[in-house]
């Protein structure tokens, strides 16, 4: 095949295949747990060209969108390397959306592929079919079969009879390389747009610094690829890089993964970590865990109580825990506590310090720069960077609105931030998130890394109240074989927060998260302002039974307030 190094496929493949064809690049951890498959960097690229051809046979052209509806396997890696290899745009949708989701994300597409899952094989083809009802622009649907079950299908294709060479496309390095949907609370999801060179730069330099990875290190990120994390860190940046990368398409019964697979470097997120807190000390250390060497979380502010237990109990206080803070829209990781100069300290729960190229900015309300330390305020950034988002696709005017247009000059991430004396920057969530409580602004994540003995995960929302204008609604979840009375409970914590807020505090027994683990805190705030009539977009929610369950102990608690 051609070498020109002017395609992002061959920057992830082609040029490993010349040095070390053997080598690993795919460690499936199929959905049945335990069963694992290898993937060579050789095996890759003949996947992705026989691939590349048969989309090519199809029609795709260079610029077409193809929507990839699969669950985390080779043959997903390979289409979205193929995609790249021809010069198609590719959006990956996460295989548990429902069919109103998926039809959302491809109105715009010419093009469909999708394969079939072990064990849920009627599941996904029966839900690629409504979708694609309402999707009269869709061209083709491309089916591959995981298992011996006969399924009704639009079209099967023998891809392995393809050739194993296929021609890169020859890349200009703003040409569009994925579209990538983002909900929010109103509206149709946004279609985030990334470019080639910029974010394939960008995510491999971040892979190999951030998490200090070296050739030979084995790299497990547990995120789905249907996220910005899976893109980043399962594919992109770890394949660029030469790597090994472990693609979890079951639930990762971690640490059994880490020991049997010796993983170097573990990236999850902040739910996962309070999940196994909640089963104590004795599930993790009956493992081997002496392969590790970083330990990484993503998706929410991680509370101070979860990264003491990371790093004292998983990481046995030798591995580095980099907390990191980046979004769909940055491509790659912005803030974290890694590179860093020989021994410099990490603080808990603290994303710290901006990475190679990313100039912070803290603004206030009426978008006046805060220069000094100790200080909160709007979190921006101040100059473009390689990993940035273009556009929102067909919507540029949406993309300046949202992200351009609030502090002119600056890209607006819609977080909040806090910058210690020492010029360090701690997340305090999103700004719709800050609570205004008798004129004193606190972030939600400040509050919930209040530590409670009990208490395994908590979610704070601001409600009105009549005095102090705001107050703090808590949602706690208690740790497993928890024996405190939840009256006992509620007055200790109340006690702990009472400087700060007034609230109540419901006991559910899980919260609502989308499928990548963030809780749904603007769900759970439509619930405290009775608007749960109102709860906009649920396409990414997790499990509708949990708001169902809040609905009613907000109900509840209601009507025992009302009843004192």
């Amino acid at each position: 095949c051609n070498d020109s190094q002017s395609s992002l496929s061959v920057n992830c493949l082609d040029r490993h295949v010349h040095t070390a064809p053997n080598k690993v690049a795919l460690i499936w951890e199929k959905d049945e747990p335990g069963k694992e498959v290898r993937v060579t960097y050789r095996e890759l690229l003949e996947l992705t060209c026989r691939l590349g051809n048969t989309l090519k046979r199809q029609g795709v052209k260079r610029g077409d969108r193809v929507t990839i509806y699969m669950p985390p396997c080779p043959l997903a890696v390979a289409s979205m390397l193929a995609c790249a290899r021809i010069g198609a745009v590719h959006t990956v949708v996460f295989a548990g959306f429902s069919s109103e989701a998926l039809a959302d994300r491809i109105r715009d597409g010419k093009r469909l592929l999708q394969t079939d899952r072990g064990g849920k094989v009627i599941e996904l083809k029966q839900t690629v079919d409504q979708a694609v009802r309402a999707c009269p622009l869709v061209k083709r649907v491309l089916v591959s079969m995981r298992t011996e079950q006969k399924v009704p299908m639009s079209e099967l294709h023998e891809m392995m009879k393809e050739d194993v060479c296929c021609e890169p496309a020859v890349m200009e390095s703003e040409d569009l390389l994925f579209l990538l949907y983002t909900s929010g609370s109103t509206g149709k999801p946004k279609g985030l747009v990334h470019s080639q060179a910029g974010y394939l730069l960008y995510t491999a330099i971040t892979h190999k610094y951030v998490f200090d990875y070296h050739d030979g290190d084995i790299f497990g990120c547990v995120a789905d690829i249907g996220w910005i994390t899976g893109h980043s860190y399962v594919v992109y940046g770890p394949l660029c890089n030469g790597g090994t990368t472990v693609l979890f398409e079951s639930t990762p019964v971690y640490p059994n993964p880490v020991e049997r697979l010796r993983i170097n470097q573990f990236y999850g997120a902040p739910t996962a970590i309070r999940l196994l807190l909640r089963y104590g000390d004795e599930w993790v250390k009956r493992y081997d865990r002496s392969s590790l060497k970083t330990l990484g979380s993503v998706g929410e502010p991680i509370n101070t109580e979860a990264w003491e237990w990371y790093f004292n109990v998983v990481g046995d206080a030798r591995c580095p825990v980099v907390d990191t803070w980046w979004q769909t829209e940055t491509g790659g990781i912005c803030i974290s506590p890694r590179p860093s100069s020989p021994g410099d300290e990490i603080l808990p729960g603290m994303a710290m310090r901006p990475f190679f190229g990313i100039s912070p900015a803290l603004l206030d309300d009426k978008g006046n720069i805060l220069t000094q330390n100790n200080v909160s305020g709007a979190l921006c950034i101040s100059q473009a960077w390689p990993g940035m988002a273009r556009t929102i696709y067909n919507d540029h005017k949406r993309f300046l609105e949202t992200y351009l247009m609030p502090y002119p000059g600056f890209f607006f991430t819609g977080d909040g931030a806090y910058r210690t004396s020492q010029g360090y920057y701690q997340l305090t969530g999103r700004l719709d998130d800050v609570i205004n409580v008798s004129g004193h602004r606190l972030g939600t994540a400040e509050l919930e890394d209040i530590v409670h003995r009990a208490v395994a995960e908590s979610a704070v929302i601001g409600f009105p109240h009549e005095i102090k204008g705001e107050g703090a609604y808590v949602f706690i979840v208690l740790k497993k074989g928890t024996d405190v009375s939840q009256e006992r409970l509620s007055n200790e914590l109340k006690e702990l927060v009472s400087k700060k807020i007034h609230g109540g505090s419901p006991f559910p027994t899980r919260l609502p998260k989308t499928r990548s683990g963030k809780i749904m805190r603007r769900v759970l705030k439509k619930i405290v302002e009775d608007k749960a009539d109102e709860l906009g977009d649920l396409t990414t929610l997790d499990d509708h039974e949990a708001v169902e369950e809040i609905i009613e102990g907000h109900k509840r608690l209601l009507q025992e307030e009302q009843g004192q």
